[in-house]
């Protein structure tokens, strides 16, 4: 979890994503009532067996890396966070599976040199942007467990 400055409000990156704010926040998926399928994000339907109307499931906090990569380059347009081309830095990218209902990609908080799949990570929540009006535009990650 990471502290807003004084006087900002930290603001979920998409709406539904993540319990936010919240002492130990977890993402939010989707789970057919049918068939039982796990979606993350979620969804208004099953894309397993077509059913409408997914329940809204709290996900898993804790996963293993399922696989990763370096993202070496500058995410191209709409991506929001601050900065150019040039001054880009690289981060780790994976899926993570949670408790072996769905595999979920994002950033994992790691060194390249460390990441391993099978590593067992963490869900936290981590400063993205600067949003309209001042406020902290935050998004999911994932870090090792310690």
């Amino acid at each position: 979890m990471t502290l807003p400055s004084p006087g900002t409000t930290q603001v979920p990156i998409g709406a539904d994503l993540f319990t936010w704010p919240a002492e130990h926040p977890c993402l939010l998926g989707g789970k057919c009532p049918d068939c039982g399928i796990v979606t993350f994000p979620a969804s208004k339907a099953c894309p397993r067996c077509g059913h409408f109307g997914m329940d809204t499931k709290e996900l898993a906090r804790v996963g293993t890396v399922w696989t990763w990569t370096t993202q070496a380059f500058r995410p191209k347009h709409p991506y929001r966070a601050p900065g150019t081309d040039e001054d880009f830095e690289p981060f780790v990218l994976g899926y993570v599976e949670l408790d072996g209902e769905v595999r979920v990609e994002a950033q994992l908080l790691v060194d390249p040199s460390d990441a391993h799949i099978g590593m067992e990570v963490e869900l936290v929540i981590i400063p993205f942007c600067a949003g309209d009006g001042g406020d902290e535009v935050v998004t999911f990650a994932f870090a090792p467990r310690l």
